[in-house]
């Protein structure tokens, strides 16, 4: 499942940015997409997921801030991110975790979108 995110860019302390990121390939039984956001020398953390039922997790740090949807027609997320700090700075990357036939859910990722908020 290749991955194709779209929407990082610079933007001021308090600003708004939109992430977009698209499954094109038809097929695959995607059940669940998100973000996760990474920078240097820390590990990769959980942004935002939302499942194929419209569930959704946020990391504390974004809650009302950060909104994740998706169209389920298009296998494509979105992540509205408003209200940006500076430590929001980070890689983005996009996750689907696809069930494969014999039952097991499989990660894929995206090539990181980098967001950059300056204060």
């Amino acid at each position: 499942v290749q991955l194709q995110a779209s929407g990082g860019g610079l933007v001021q302390a308090g600003g708004s940015l939109r992430l977009s990121c698209a499954a094109p390939e038809r097929g695959f039984n995607i059940v669940v997409m998100g973000w996760y956001r990474q920078t240097p020398g820390k590990e990769r953390e959980l942004v935002a997921i939302i499942t194929s039922s419209g569930s959704t997790t946020y990391t504390d740090s974004v809650k009302g801030r950060f909104t994740i949807s998706r169209d389920n027609a298009k296998n494509t997320v979105y992540l509205q991110m408003n209200s940006l700090k500076s430590e929001d700075t980070a890689v983005y990357y996009c996750n689907a975790g696809v069930r494969q036939t014999w039952g097991t859910v499989v990660n894929y990722w995206g090539q990181g979108t980098l967001v950059t908020v300056s204060s």
